[in-house]
C-alpha cells in the first residue's frame, strides 16, 4: 500500500486498476500523427501532487522540434492539401468520432486528470470529461454551419462575405483545466478547418498527451489537422479577481453554498474563482457563520476516493504562494474565521480557509491567490458595492445574489465582467461565449462568438454585366 489509502499504483481501493501511466505508450511528442522522441533527448518527469511520486518521464521538445510541428501544422494548411479540401461535414464528423473514443476511455482520462492534478476524482468523471466531450460535440456541429453573408451593395455589384480558416493556432494549455482547456482550443479551431500546435502545462501532460493517441485512431485524413508538441515550462491564464455580490434579501443558504461552490472548486485554483464576496452589513454575520459551518463539511483527502470534495494543489511553488498570502491577510488585520493551515507535514494539502473583516486594500482582496481562499467583505450601498466590484484590474467574471430580478439586472448591467452569474456561480456552457474584460483577457471562448477567434472574414465583391 502507498500513502493516503491508496495502492501502489495510486488507485483508491475500490476503483478498477487501470494501466499505470508509464505502461502507456504516449509520453513522447506528437508531431503529423506520428510519436517522436525528443531531438536532443530531454525528459522531464510529471508528479502525483497528492503523493508526490513521480508518474512517469515526458519527452521535452526543443526548438528543433517545435520547428518540426508548426512545419507539419503549416503544410496541412496549405490550400490544396487533404485537410483543407475535406468537405466540412467531414471536419465535423472527425470531432464527433474523437468525442466518441473520449466517452469509450473516459474513465481512464478521468483518471489520468486526477493523478496528473490532484482534483477529485468523481470532479474528472463528471465535469471535466462531461464538458471536454460537450464541446467537442458542440463544435463538431458547427463545422458545415460557418456561412457568410450577402451585402446589400449598390445593383450592379454583388458582394459576398467567407469565412476562411486562419491557418496554424498555437494555444497554451493552463494546468488547472488541462483536459478541458484543450477542448476548448481544439475543438473550434479544428471545426473552422485550422490546424494547431498545442503546449500542455508541464506539470500535467498526461490527458493531453492520450488525446494525441485518440486523434490517431480517428484515421489518416485527420494527421494533417493535428500536431502536438510538449514545450519548455509556460503557464497561461485569464486571471480574475472575481466578485459575488450577495445582497440581504437573497437565499441565504443558497447564497452560501454557491459562493463557496466558486471559492473552493479545484482547490481554488480557477481562474473563475469567487475571491472577493461582497455581503450586504445587515446579513454579514450571519452569512460568515454558516460559511464557516459549510466549509467544515469539505472533505479533504485522497483524490481517488470517491467521498473525497478537496485534493492537494498543484505543485510546491503554488502551496507557497498561497500560504504566503494568507499569512498577508493575518498581518494586514483581516479576521481568519476557520482554516490557514496545511494538512499534514509534508504535502500539498491547504484547508479551506475563510476571512472576514476583509479590507479593500489587502493583498487577499487585490491579488489571485489561486488557492481555496474565500474573503468575506461587507457593504452598505449598491452604488458603493458596484464602484468597488469594478475596482480592479481583472474583470472575468462576477455573481450577484438577490431575489430581486429588477435589482439583478440593473446591478448585472453595471459590473465590468464578461460574465455575471445570478444566483448562481461556476454555471458555464459550452453554448455561452466565455472571456473578460481588462485584464482577464482578449477575445471568447465557447458558443459561437469563439469562432470569430478561428476564422478570416473576407469580402468578394464582383462587378456584374450591364447587359440583360
Amino acid at each position: 500500500m502507498a500513502q493516503n489509502g491508496t495502492t501502489e499504483n495510486g488507485m483508491a481501493e475500490g476503483i478498477p486498476a487501470l494501466p499505470f501511466p508509464h505502461q502507456l505508450h504516449f509520453p513522447q511528442i506528437f508531431i503529423n500523427n506520428e510519436w517522436h522522441t525528443s531531438s536532443r533527448g530531454g525528459t522531464f518527469p510529471t508528479f502525483n501532487p497528492a503523493t508526490g511520486v513521480k508518474i512517469c518521464d515526458v519527452e521535452e521538445a526543443d526548438k528543433e522540434d517545435v520547428d518540426k510541428a508548426v512545419e507539419a501544422a503549416r503544410a496541412a494548411a496549405q490550400r490544396g492539401s487533404p485537410w483543407r479540401r475535406m468537405d466540412a461535414s467531414s471536419r465535423g464528423r472527425m470531432l464527433h468520432q474523437l468525442a466518441d473514443l473520449m466517452e469509450r476511455d473516459r474513465l481512464l482520462l478521468a483518471t489520468l486528470e486526477t493523478l496528473d492534478t490532484g482534483k477529485p476524482f468523481l470532479q474528472s468523471f463528471f465535469i471535466d470529461l462531461d464538458g471536454s466531450i460537450k464541446t467537442l460535440r458542440y463544435y463538431a456541429g458547427w463545422a458545415d454551419k460557418i456561412q457568410g453573408k450577402s451585402l446589400p451593395v449598390d445593383e450592379s455589384f454583388v458582394c459576398l462575405t467567407k469565412h476562411e480558416p486562419v491557418g496554424v493556432c498555437g494555444a497554451i494549455i493552463p494546468w488547472n483545466f488541462p483536459l478541458l482547456m484543450l477542448t476548448w482550443k481544439l475543438a473550434p479551431a479544428l471545426s473552422c478547418g485550422n490546424t494547431v500546435v498545442i503546449k500542455p502545462a508541464e506539470q500535467t501532460p498526461l490527458t493531453a498527451l492520450h488525446i494525441g493517441s485518440l486523434i490517431k485512431e480517428v484515421g489518416q485524413l485527420i494527421k494533417e489537422a493535428a500536431a502536438k508538441s510538449n514545450l519548455k515550462r509556460v503557464t497561461l491564464e485569464l486571471g480574475g479577481k472575481n466578485p459575488c455580490i450577495v445582497f440581504a434579501d437573497c437565499d441565504l443558504q443558497m447564497a452560501v453554498k454557491e459562493t463557496q461552490k466558486g471559492a473552493f472548486y479545484n482547490q481554488g485554483q480557477c481562474c473563475t474563482a469567487a475571491s472577493r464576496v461582497f455581503v450586504e452589513e445587515s446579513i454579514y454575520e450571519e452569512f460568515v457563520r454558516c460559511s464557516v459551518e459549510n466549509a467544515k463539511k469539505i472533505v479533504i483527502g485522497d483524490p481517488l476516493d470517491p467521498q473525497t470534495s478537496q485534493g492537494p494543489q498543484i505543485d510546491h511553488q503554488q502551496f507557497v504562494k498561497i500560504m504566503d498570502l494568507i499569512e498577508s491577510g493575518k498581518k494586514e488585520g483581516a479576521r481568519l474565521e476557520y482554516g490557514g493551515t496545511a494538512v499534514g507535514e509534508k504535502n500539498l494539502f491547504i484547508q479551506p480557509t475563510i476571512f472576514s473583516g476583509v479590507k479593500d486594500h489587502m493583498r487577499i482582496a487585490k491579488e489571485e491567490v489561486f488557492g481555496p481562499v474565500q474573503c468575506i467583505l461587507s457593504f452598505k450601498s449598491q452604488q458603493e458595492v458596484i464602484e468597488r466590484a469594478n475596482s480592479s484590474q481583472y474583470g472575468l467574471v462576477s455573481a450577484i445574489f438577490t431575489t430581486s430580478m429588477d435589482r439583478a439586472l440593473s446591478v448585472s448591467a453595471s459590473l465590468e465582467t464578461g460574465t455575471v452569474w445570478i444566483n448562481c456561480y461556476n454555471a458555464l456552457h459550452t453554448q455561452a461565449p466565455f472571456g473578460g474584460y481588462k485584464m482577464s483577457g482578449n477575445g471568447r471562448e465557447l458558443g459561437e462568438y469563439a469562432l470569430a477567434e478561428y476564422t478570416e472574414v473576407k469580402a468578394v465583391t464582383i462587378k456584374l454585366s450591364e447587359t440583360l
